[in-house]
């Protein structure tokens, strides 16, 4: 055979084989989902005959967010590592089945997704409780059944639980982690208000490799087994007059985790405060505070796992505070920032800043596992209950989980 054919046959057969051809050939098909939102009359769970749909609800996979049109319908573009899509509940509106779903291949493009929103009382005016680090195990289960309890005491219109749910996914195997998600999911369940949860660095399944074994290839590794059990890692929804913004704070680079707000989260936060009328004040919460001052009364630590800086992409940052938070601020504004919520130090905090655009508040609670203390302080276990009037919310109460010491 000529040498000139030889060359092209070997050419063609190197097309052939080329990973890009490859690649090109096992792309993902686009994938879309479709349904409507519509108002559960009566509460069942299921479209029924006569039941309308509702117009002007955000629903999103994390990375795009569409409003439902006039007759409830949406249709979402998915992104290629999508796995729950979600409504942020309007004003006035629950949703008895839950606010997510997962995405399957059975369900994108196939069958549609629909969310009955049910009516419920909401006013000017309201309670909630913000919780956070409840590391639920065997061990600790009585401490989030005493949170339960001030619940059903106080009851609040909604409750928040800034992370650390479980004792610990970060080192340990899947057996043991899921036992602990398991948990969680049970008890929420009991709770008699709607819980809403945010990820915290102890349910980064496995990431720390070196103590949990856990391969990266892992279907639940690092960020996935929230999803599965709990949802979107970070959500929104409106009550009293408020925005309120789930975000993870949460992120990790190799076997280490640190506080900051990634930019595919930072995309999805315009897209959704687009859809909120600018005049509507915002309310985060999260686990890694976007700022405090606790680290300072720590004092600074290089000790393993968990030391107070860490060097990523060869810059080193506080690893205990977001890094991101100016980023994070920018994308609010036009929004008031009317508080931020936090939870990982194990303390009852309230930051306060005089700004140009008003006062700016960032407040971290208690521990629901247990007390913590910093060099010649100690700080109680509990949680904070907060009053909503008119879009303001006040400066909290602070509500131990034990009764308190006796007098020396």
């Amino acid at each position: 055979m000529h040498a000139r054919s030889l060359c092209l046959l070997a050419g063609l057969a190197l097309a052939l084989l080329s990973p890009d051809r490859f690649a090109a050939a096992e792309a993902p098909a686009p994938r879309t989902l479709t349904g409507a939102v519509y108002d559960d009359a009566n509460s069942n769970g299921k479209r029924d005959a006569g039941e309308r749909g509702l117009g002007g609800v955000a629903v999103s996979d994390g990375r795009e967010v569409v409003a439902s049109g006039a007759d409830g319908a949406y249709r979402l573009s998915l992104a290629p590592e999508s796995s729950v899509v979600f409504v942020s509940l309007p004003d006035g509106r629950a949703c008895p089945g839950g606010f997510w779903r997962p995405i399957s291949d059975s369900n994108a493009g196939a069958s549609a997704v629909d969310f009955g929103l049910t009516a419920e009382s909401s006013g000017a005016s309201l309670t909630f409780i913000h919780a956070s680090d409840t590391h639920l195990s065997e061990k600790s289960l009585p401490r989030i059944r005493r949170l339960r309890e001030i619940v059903e005491q106080q009851k609040p219109a909604f409750v928040l639980i800034t992370g650390d749910l479980v004792r610990d996914a970060l080192r340990v195997g899947e057996a043991e982690a899921t036992g602990y998600y398991a948990m969680v999911v049970a008890e929420l369940r009991q709770f008699p208000v709607p819980v809403f949860t945010v990820p915290g660095n102890h349910e980064l399944f496995g990431i720390e490799r070196y103590a949990s074994k856990v391969s990266q290839d892992h279907p639940l590794y690092g960020r996935k087994m929230y999803r599965h059990y709990l949802g979107p890692e970070y959500y929104s929804f409106t009550r009293g007059g408020v925005h309120f913004v789930g975000v993870d704070s949460v992120d990790f680079d190799d076997m280490w985790y640190y506080g900051h707000v990634d930019a595919a989260q930072l995309a999805w936060l315009e897209k959704d405060l687009a859809q909120v009328p600018a005049s509507v004040p915002v309310v985060t919460f999260n686990h890694i505070p976007f700022a405090t001052s606790v680290d300072v009364l720590d004092g600074y630590s290089e000790e393993m796992p968990a030391p107070t800086l860490i060097e990523i992409g060869g810059k080193k940052q506080y690893r205990h505070v977001v890094s991101n938070t100016a980023e994070l601020l920018a994308k609010l504004a036009p929004h008031r920032l009317e508080i931020a919520l936090g939870g990982h130090m194990h303390t009852s905090e309230s930051l306060e800043f005089d700004t140009t655009v008003g006062r700016v508040r960032f407040h971290q609670t208690g521990a629901v596992v247990g007390p913590s203390e910093s060099p010649g302080l100690q700080f109680p276990s509990g949680v904070t209950l907060y009053r909503v009037r008119d879009g303001h919310l006040d400066d909290g109460t602070f509500l131990p989980l034990d009764p308190p010491a006796a007098p020396r």
